[in-house]
């Protein structure tokens, strides 16, 4: 059946996609007796719409779950929506013009989960448009079906691996110093700060010693946290200032004594030389009061204010306190200078607010003794491309601290526990069910241990990481289906972008091990940074950002697609992108439409008509085997670039440009010059080709293969095809290059000397390797004469 449009359209993809919103061919069958290959897709958050680069990463993850399905497995590619956390508390007061702690829990939570409903079906929609092929699209107990994670269902297993992992004692509360966002209001963990040059002040301030009365300067960005100095230090090295070793120096203002010693952490070229070491001014002043086993005095309070420790500064902000305590020290003659310096400063990833360290009562997951065992198991996941398994070996070697798993929030999973208000005794209930214990009565009518009736419900939720780091133990039927989770764990493969490595995919691989003591994962495969044409960071500062829904709008799914496999070398490091590279990959779709469109044409030979292929048909089968051949191994390894490059060059340079042309008479066979063997000999071979490439393409382009396919095999879907396989290899005395060079230097000649394509040449003369071919090329070439020389040459 020939294809009548004239070209591909992005209506023509409405048309495919409406098509699978109506049949669903993706759904999972948790009966098959098929090897499962599981993706543990990652839930992008709902409240805002999806960027460039998790379109990107969703394709390219499409394309695994594809391949692998043609390949004979059932595939687990289920669609998870985010929905907990600080972002989307975030979105909520910035919506409502709300603050979290303003207003009753319950009313804040209910905000909370209109901006969801608001955002969730947009982001559905976006993937809908890309053609990815989830399993479902709709919520339900069945594997593979759309989750949420802030479902009750979802929220149940994240506190049955609390339970778990309480009852082993992995869990514990402390208070200690902490990371505090005082715009996010609650703690975070370490793999949530970053790090950021800002502008800032280096103060010089005036500290007298004890002992000899004598002054000392001392620079610092931080001269609010005087208060909380526990040591003054300076570099064993420095000569300057060895006679202080064992003195004591009197801090201005709030005139505490103060400890004076040499230690390495102080940097002789740094300021004066001297350092003063607050309880918590950074990272590194917590470490030192650690390793000196200093009592930390903590000056900031978890409103981000300055508490009774800093005495006159008490109630200000942060900044206002740090202006206070400079213009203080002006008056009473202790300031001695000040420059302007660029400081490396930790700041919130999300609020990008300023860090403070703060003690705080949370609960905390063992880690560090862990640390030996999550370098094994770094070691023993398949790392796509191998050398993105050094950047979760990196975070591991960094982690210091265990993990604090507890956050002050409303919106995310609750911590669920009681607490006996006669003993204080916690209560831990049974797994099975979702608990809220700030506003739920605990599942027991009296305290285990003493007896008493009443309980206070445990207030605080758990950090997001905890919830996110169970999506592979979900989607596998952890606590729901044993039978299920034990066939098909581990699961196969994490897809994931590399600056989540050192929380999505750390956290999972950490707590999945101590949840199963095996490794929970097989293959990693971490993608890289979107950049612009020019390898810059989009930003909307740089106004450099692509949207793709405007990509969608202008282009359709497939050409972005197509771009995506051609650009996504993971041996490089970013991936960039440009309205101008993904109009090149349209063409290459156009290009590949009108070679299928002339193909249909020609009706296809039955199956069992005998053929008489000739040398050039062998040939290019041949090179179509070879690619796929190339592109089997290489979508193995999730390697789709090399085969998108590959066969979209030989779509142009080798089968359009040169057999077709040298088929195209056959085929036509309009003068009957030849037998109906040899006519249907190249209709075959191009046929053989072109579906082929459609079936190597049918993961990276779905809907143009599946119409193309279904077009020419009435109404059969390639969707359903198994993965091609290369017949046997045989051997040509020439290659692709040298037909191409052959060829292009006949029409060059013929160009040169003002004749036509098809215009009659006096004589090709040949080298023998292309004995094999020579009828071919006399035809395609209109030769009067075929001969045979040491070179080729053309004679006009």
């Amino acid at each position: 059946m020939a294809i009548d449009e004239k070209s591909w359209s992005k209506e023509i993809e409405q048309a495919v996609i409406e098509n699978w919103q109506k049949n669903f061919p993706y759904k999972f069958n948790s009966a098959s007796k098929k090897k499962v290959f599981s993706i543990d897709t990652p839930p992008p958050y709902v409240n805002t719409p999806i960027h460039i680069g998790q379109a990107t990463t969703y394709v390219l993850m499409d394309f695994f779950a594809r391949f692998k399905r043609m390949k004979g497995f059932e595939v687990l590619f289920p669609l998870g929506l985010d929905r907990n956390g600080l972002p989307i508390e975030m979105a909520a007061e910035k919506k409502f013009k709300i603050r979290l702690n303003e207003i009753p829990r319950e009313e804040f939570i209910a905000k909370c989960r209109q901006v969801l409903e608001e955002s969730s079906s947009e982001s559905i929609d976006s993937f809908l448009k890309l053609g990815i092929s989830f399993n479902s699209l709709k919520q339900g107990k069945e594997i593979g079906s759309l989750y949420l994670t802030d479902s009750p269902e979802y929220r149940a297993i994240t506190q049955a691996t609390f339970i778990d992992l309480y009852k082993k004692g992995l869990v514990y509360e402390d208070e200690r110093i902490t990371n505090y966002c005082p715009g996010c209001r609650t703690t975070i963990a370490d793999s949530e700060v970053e790090y950021a040059d800002l502008p800032s002040k280096f103060s010089d301030i005036v500290f007298k010693v004890k002992e000899t009365g004598e002054q000392i300067i001392i620079g610092t960005t931080r001269p609010e946290l005087v208060c909380t100095c526990g040591m003054v230090i300076f570099n064993p090295e420095d000569e300057r200032y060895r006679h202080l070793e064992g003195k004591t120096a009197v801090s201005p203002i709030f005139e505490k004594e103060i400890p004076i010693k040499a230690h390495p952490m102080a940097e002789i070229g740094k300021g004066t030389g001297l350092v003063m070491m607050c309880s918590a001014g950074d990272l590194s002043d917590i470490r030192f009061f650690r390793e000196m086993n200093l009592q930390p005095v903590i000056a900031i309070g978890s409103d981000g204010k300055m508490n009774s420790n800093a005495g006159f500064l008490q109630g200000l902000r942060v900044r206002e306190a740090r202006q206070k305590m400079i213009e203080e020290l002006k008056t009473r003659g202790l300031f001695a200078g000040q420059k302007d310096v660029a400081h490396r400063t930790p700041i919130c990833e999300r609020s990008k607010d300023e860090i403070e360290f703060i003690s705080m009562q949370e609960f905390y997951l063992e880690q560090v003794k862990f640390k030996g065992k999550m370098k094994e198991l770094a070691e023993k996941i398949n790392f796509f491309d191998s050398k993105s398994r050094q950047m979760l070996l990196d975070w591991i070697d960094s982690v210091s601290i265990d993990w604090p798993i507890s956050r002050r929030r409303y919106y995310a999973t609750e911590i669920p526990l009681w607490y006996c208000k006669k003993c204080s005794s916690p209560f831990l209930p049974l797994k099975g069910k979702y608990y809220q214990p700030w506003k739920d009565s605990p599942p027991t009518k009296k305290c285990p241990k003493c007896g008493a009736t009443e309980f206070k419900g445990e207030e605080r939720v758990f950090d997001t990481w905890f919830d996110s780091s169970i999506s592979p133990l979900f989607i596998l039927g952890y606590e729901r289906n044993e039978k299920f989770f034990k066939n098909s764990f581990p699961c196969t493969l994490r897809p994931q972008g590399k600056e989540i490595v050192r929380t999505w995919l750390y956290y999972t691989v950490l707590k999945c091990y101590l949840l199963t003591g095996k490794c929970v994962f097989r293959d990693a495969w971490i993608n890289y940074h979107i950049v612009d044409e020019k390898g810059n960071k989009m930003s909307k500062s740089k106004g450099n950002i692509i949207d793709p829904h405007q990509v969608l709008e202008k282009f359709g799914a497939e050409p972005f697609r197509l771009w995506s496999a051609i650009e996504g070398d993971l041996t490089k490091t970013d991936f960039r992108c440009s309205f101008e590279r993904i109009a090149g990959a349209q063409k290459t779709l156009v290009k590949l439409w009108n070679v299928a469109r002339f193909i249909s044409l020609f009706p296809r030979p039955k199956q069992k008509a005998k053929t008489k292929p000739r040398e050039i048909d062998k040939w290019i089968i041949q090179e179509m085997d070879e690619i796929t051949a190339f592109s089997s191994d290489c979508f193995e390894k999730y390697d789709f670039h090399g085969p998108a490059v590959k066969i979209k060059n030989f779509l142009w340079e080798t089968f359009a440009s040169h057999y077709l042309e040298i088929a195209k008479s056959r085929a036509y066979n309009d003068k009957k010059t030849f037998s109906k063997a040899e006519q249907e000999a190249a209709v075959s071979t191009l046929y053989y080709c072109l579906e082929t490439m459609l079936k190597i393409l049918s993961p990276i382009l779905p809907m143009l293969a599946f119409r193309i396919y279904s077009d020419l095999n009435n109404g059969k879907d390639i969707h359903s095809e198994k993965f091609p396989k290369p017949g046997k290899k045989q051997k040509f005395s020439f290659s692709a290059q040298e037909l191409c060079e052959l060829d292009s230097a006949a029409w060059k000649a013929k160009k040169e000397a003002g004749k036509g394509l098809r215009d009659e040449i006096a004589e090709l003369v040949l080298e023998k390797k292309f004995s094999g071919i020579a009828k071919d090329l006399q035809e395609t070439h209109n030769a009067k004469k075929i001969s045979f020389g040491e070179k080729t040459e053309i004679k006009i």
